[in-house]
Order: C-alpha cells, then sequence, then structure tokens
C-alpha cells in the first residue's frame, strides 16, 4: 500500500489529552519499545457485524427453517459461544459499548438517539487503537450506529447510501399502516444491487490487496435488520407453508410486572401483526433476510481463504443484539429477554482457538476489546469493562464466574448466568428465569422465596451507579461530533 506505518496525525483527535510524552511512551509500548523501529509481526483482523440477528442459524439451532450454511462453516472454525449477550439491546448502545469497552450504565448512553461522541469526547476507540499501534484501519457498512458514525476513526470508511437499498414497488407490503420501515417482502433486484452486497465486496478488494502493515478491515451488514426486503430467490427459499412460528405461550405475560409489560407493548406490532395474518410472512421475511446476509459472509470468507491473509488474519463474528417475532407478544429488540439479549458470537484465532469448539460460558460483547487487544499482543487497556475472552478461546470449558449483564434504559438490568437471567427494573420489580428447566422464559420465579439468594447472588453483579442520561440527538437529526477539538488541534501541533 505504500503508507506510512503510523496514522496520519490528523487523525489523532481519539486520543487528545494524552500530551507528548504520553503518546511517546504509547508509541513506545505498541513497536516494542522503540518509537521508531518497526513493530513487530501481528494478525490481522476481520471483524464482521451484523444486525438485529438473534439465534437462528443452523450454528445456534433457534429456527428449524434457518439457513447458514456460510455462518455455520465459520462456527466449525472456531469457537462458538453458545451464551453470548449484549450490552444493551439496541444498536446504538450496544455497539458503543463494545467500541468504546464501556458499560451503557458508565457511559448514559442508552438508547438509539443519544449520540455516543459527545459522551466520549476523548475516548479511544478499538479501531482508533489499533491504528495507534500501526494497523491499517478500515471499515464498511454499518459498525458504529447509523448516523453516529465518526469518519475520523477510521483511515478509509465506505459508507452506503440511498441507492444501497433497493425496495418493493409498492410498500408497505404487509399492509401495515403506520409502522414505518416494519416491513418484509421480496425485491425484484439482483444481489449486486443490494448495499451489504456492495459492501462485501469493497471489503474483498481490500482481502485482495497486498499489505505493508497489518490491517483491522470492519464490515458490517444491515441485513437482517428491518425492513426485511432481500432479492426474490432468498425468499424462494422458504415457502410460506412451511414457515414455522416460534413457539409461543398464549398467557405468557401474566406473570410479568407492569415494567415488563410496557417493553412488549402487546398492543402494538404483535395485534398489529397477529390481526392482519402476518406472522408467517414475517418469519419468512426475516429467514429471507438471514439467508441472504450469509450469502454475503460465504463470499467474504471466499476471498479471504483465496487470498494471501487466510492463515494470519482472525475472524470475529458477532451480531450487536437479539429480535423478537412474537415472543412475549413482542417485536424488534428493546428488552430484557433471552430473544432480545442473545447475540451470534464466533472467535477463530489462528494459533489460540480450536475449531468446531464451543464455550458455555457467559460473555459479552464488552469482552471483545479486551480479547482483540491481547490477542494482537497490544498493551492493555485497564479502564475496559470487559474481560478478555483469550482463556476460553484456549479452554472452552475455562472457569469464568461473572454473569453477562445488559441494560436497556436507566436503571433497568439483566445479570444472565450459565442457569438463571434475573431482570430488576428501575422500579425494583423483578423476573427470575431458570433456563435448565425453561429456556423460553415462560414462569417468572421472581416471587418464590426459595430462590432469594439466587436473586441476590446475580444482583450484585449488576451496576451499583447509573450514569445520567446521555443528551439526545438533535431535532434536525444532524449528527453532533462533540470531540474535544481543541485538545486535538493542540496534540497534532505537538507531534508535527
Amino acid at each position: 500500500m505504500g503508507r506510512s506505518r503510523w496514522p496520519r496525525t490528523r487523525r489523532w483527535g481519539g486520543l487528545a489529552g494524552l500530551g507528548m510524552a504520553a503518546f511517546t511512551g504509547l508509541a513506545a509500548l505498541f513497536t516494542g519499545g522503540d518509537a521508531r523501529g518497526e513493530a513487530p509481526s501481528r494478525p490481522n483482523v476481520l471483524f464482521v457485524a451484523v444486525d438485529d440477528l438473534n439465534d437462528w442459524t443452523g450454528f445456534l439451532g433457534g429456527h428449524p427453517g434457518a439457513r447458514t450454511p456460510n455462518m455455520d462453516r465459520l462456527a466449525a472454525r472456531g469457537v462458538v459461544f453458545n451464551r453470548a449477550y449484549c450490552s444493551a439491546p439496541a444498536c446504538n448502545p450496544s455497539r458503543a459499548s463494545l467500541l468504546m469497552g464501556t458499560r451503557p450504565s458508565t457511559s448514559g448512553v442508552y438508547h438509539n438517539d443519544q449520540p455516543w461522541r459527545p459522551v466520549f469526547r476523548d475516548g479511544v476507540t478499538l479501531p482508533e487503537y489499533f491504528r495507534a499501534a500501526g494497523y491499517q484501519v478500515v471499515g464498511g457498512g454499518k459498525i458504529f450506529h447509523n448516523s453516529y458514525n465518526d469518519p475520523s476513526v477510521w483511515d478509509e470508511w465506505r459508507g452506503l447510501g440511498p441507492g444501497d437499498h433497493p425496495v418493493p414497488d409498492v410498500t408497505p407490503v404487509n399492509g401495515l399502516q403506520g409502522t414505518a420501515h416494519f416491513d418484509w417482502g421480496p425485491v425484484d433486484a439482483p444481489d449486486e444491487a443490494m448495499g451489504d452486497y456492495k459492501t462485501v465486496s469493497w471489503a474483498i478488494e481490500h482481502l485482495n490487496q497486498k499489505h505493508d502493515q497489518p490491517f483491522f478491515l470492519a464490515v458490517g451488514l444491515i441485513r437482517p435488520h428491518l425492513p426485511w426486503y432481500a432479492p426474490r430467490k432468498y425468499f424462494d427459499q422458504f415457502p410460506l407453508s412451511d414457515v414455522a412460528r416460534p413457539e409461543v405461550l398464549a398467557d405468557d405475560l401474566a406473570d410479568i410486572p407492569a415494567a415488563g409489560l410496557a417493553i412488549a407493548k402487546p398492543e402494538g406490532d404483535h395485534r398489529k401483526v397477529v390481526e392482519a395474518g402476518q406472522w408467517e410472512p414475517a418469519v419468512r421475511g426475516y429467514l429471507a433476510s438471514i439467508a441472504f446476509a450469509d450469502a454475503q459472509i460465504g463470499r467474504l470468507l471466499d476471498a479471504l481463504d483465496s487470498s494471501p491473509h487466510g492463515k494470519d488474519t482472525i475472524i470475529v463474528f458477532w451480531g450487536d443484539h437479539g429480535w423478537h417475532l412474537g415472543e412475549k407478544e413482542h417485536w424488534r429488540k428493546f428488552a430484557l429477554w433471552e430473544d432480545a439479549t442473545r447475540v451470534p458470537l464466533i472467535v477463530v484465532a489462528p494459533g489460540v482457538s480450536s475449531a468446531g469448539t464451543r464455550s458455555e460460558r457467559t460473555v459479552s460483547l464488552l469482552d471483545l476489546y479486551p480479547t482483540l487487544v491481547e490477542l494482537c499482543g497490544l498493551p492493555a487497556k485497564p479502564e475496559l469493562e470487559g474481560q478478555s475472552l483469550v482463556p476460553l478461546l484456549k479452554d472452552p470449558a475455562a472457569p469464568r464466574n461473572a454473569p453477562a449483564v445488559t441494560t436497556h434504559g436507566r436503571g433497568n438490568h439483566a445479570a444472565r448466568s450459565e442457569r438463571w437471567r434475573y431482570i430488576r427494573y428501575a422500579d425494583g420489580s423483578e423476573e427470575l428465569y431458570d433456563h435448565d428447566n425453561d429456556p423460553r422464559e415462560w414462569t417468572n420465579l421472581a416471587g418464590d422465596p426459595s430462590l432469594d439468594g439466587v436473586k441476590r447472588e446475580l444482583a450484585r453483579w449488576l451496576p451499583e451507579r447509573d450514569a445520567p442520561d446521555a443528551p439526545r440527538a438533535s431535532k434536525d437529526g444532524a449528527r453532533e461530533d462533540g470531540r474535544g477539538r481543541s485538545k486535538a488541534k493542540a496534540l497534532k501541533g505537538a507531534i508535527q
């Protein structure tokens, strides 16, 4: 590529405030003690995100009709984390938490309309940390949440334009009015016209290039995010007569506290879907969108394998949160139950992980930042709030006692251990589920006094303090950068 091993100084806004001495020390750490020397050989990173994907994959078995042969072959190459969970069940707070290594309860970024950068004015994102280590850092598709992407994080960024999202001729296809992009149906367009196809094609070009520095390549797929529009051939894989609804309990909300009912909103999306006879068509649209995303994963894996980088590239495949399709009379994410919080997570780390292995330990997307730092031999960042997964990559059965914690809005948290899910809402109401005996979370055991000890043990892992809500986006929807520009300018001058 012929580029300098060090990032251009104008990109260092995320390290503003370090000061020249600290900057020199960081450079020395990254280069093994000599800021002018060559960086040690390090693995590449292929960082692949999918949006709104729950466990409806072959390797997780969440729906019998799911067709994900390419995700499944990726799963066969590394470690599958069967109990992986998001920090927040919404795109923006989940991704901000992962990419900053900080819990929503620490930052106050709880919802999709709270720009993360004003909160982390001088914070160092995961991609920025890799740039500091001499990596070429490029990204495309959806990594940060939509308009809150910070272009200064990347050496190169490929976004998506309005032409990257073909739609059916008449919308809404499902006939549901007043539900925005809550729609599903086939589009008569080739794969090549879809945004995710274009993102993967861009990533393939990078994989085929010769690199004179290690790379961090982030590839973010939009599907299966709503609306579930995919080329018709993917819908044809799922004849409507063969589509099965998720297994549900008719009175599942009978033992849910008022705070949970307010989240479920049974009179909202669920009632509209049921009354319109759209439950099976919706499931079909979701499965078709997953199948389309899977095809793009296949193209990406084929390109990596045929490139010069197949044997020295770490692959991290993750979803930002789960999704409900009528379970607990709820649709979309935005909930603290299993279906909204469980995510697919696969890590392939050459020389560290073993092919075809699974870990049953509960882990969090918050753990990815420290994991990649350790795998790539970068200096540790003690302020990160996750735990490295490297011990589990080496031994998937290694001990790990902490449950995964998910937060949805200020004061609402869930702690998930290997057996239990404990939910405590801001008003103090609770839910408790025994996954050994109730994997669908149909019976709330929070009122059973014999389980008070279980609740106390899980509650001690919940945040002790809930940060105030971060500022909401401006009314005109403009992205607010909020970076410490004066400090960044001063640092730039010092480096020059």
